[in-house]
């Protein structure tokens, strides 16, 4: 059992990583970005064809972000500059996507079977392999929030955040807002594509249909992470972000020991993403009640 526990919490750390990359687009720039479903796998691929070949964990990590990146800035250019509605852009750049990862894969799976990754190099600290895809979780589930919350005290991620609460504004004072959108699909692509770079080194294998339904996955814990532990503030949300993530890990786990079969789980992941979208409806209608009473 605590293996299962160890497991469950270490996968919650992982996926933490996609799901700050889904809460920058969604909560500070109040943008549904369907192209994480194809900048996850990106990372994943680019990570993979790396690592077959050889090379640092690190490196590959390094050139995993930077791909999808470059995935967010093609979203980013077709919101931007050819005035394409940002779902439309995020769908289009995910369907161009799948064509680039077969191109950058060379064929649709690439196993990562006794190749040297990041949770292979910690081997010296003599951990089972739960732990070590634990410690490696914490590591960078406390490390990536510390460096946003750094970046978004600058001058430039407070506007970025402005962007996304009141563009009129921030557009009044000489901000460039299409240059914020701009940035922060970058900035969410490439944490995404980390995220995949990362979990496909601790799956064993990149798979060019790994990142199907990470949307919803992510927005999920997002949306748990809010409702269970409160958004009063940027930093309040970033740690939200994170314990969503594992607290979703956690329902996961728990329904799959009951007894749910696992074809079921999107149908599931779906159901309870809309139930935790509604909750503040539910909410604001029981309280109106209270004080009708």
């Amino acid at each position: 059992m605590s293996d299962l526990i160890v497991s469950t919490v270490a996968q919650g750390l992982l996926w933490s990583v996609l799901a700050m990359g889904v809460f920058l687009t969604f909560r500070t720039l109040d943008i549904a970005d369907l192209s994480v479903e194809g900048s996850f796998p990106l990372g994943a691929a680019v990570a993979a064809v790396l690592l077959t070949g050889n090379h640092n964990p690190a490196t590959a990590i390094i050139a995993a972000g930077i791909a999808g990146m470059l995935a967010g800035a093609v979203t980013g250019l077709l919101h931007t500059k050819l005035k394409i509605p940002a779902l439309m852009a995020g769908i289009l750049t995910m369907i161009a996507l799948y064509s680039v990862i077969l191109r950058v894969m060379g064929k649709a799976n690439v196993s990562l079977l006794n190749i040297d990754t990041v949770y292979t190099s910690l081997a010296f600290l003599n951990l089972s392999p739960n732990m070590t895809t634990f410690v490696v979780g914490l590591i960078i589930a406390v490390l990536i929030p510390v460096l946003l919350y750094w970046f978004f005290g600058t001058e430039i991620g407070m506007a970025l955040r402005a962007t996304g609460n009141n563009p009129q504004m921030i557009r009044a004072m000489g901000v460039n807002t299409d240059t914020m959108l701009l940035l922060g699909l970058v900035i969410s692509n490439g944490l995404v594509a980390v995220a995949g770079a990362f979990i496909a080194q601790n799956n064993g294998f990149a798979d060019v249909g790994m990142g199907v339904g990470t949307i919803v996955i992510g927005l999920a814990s997002v949306i748990i992470g809010e409702v269970l532990f409160g958004s009063k503030d940027f930093k309040n949300s970033l740690i939200s972000v994170v314990l969503g993530s594992i607290a979703y890990r956690i329902v996961i786990a728990v329904v799959l020991y009951l007894g749910m079969p696992p074809n079921d789980l999107k149908l599931f992941t779906a159901i309870l993403v809309a139930i935790a979208l509604a909750l503040p409806l539910f909410k604001a209608k029981w309280d109106s009640r209270k004080v009708g009473v």
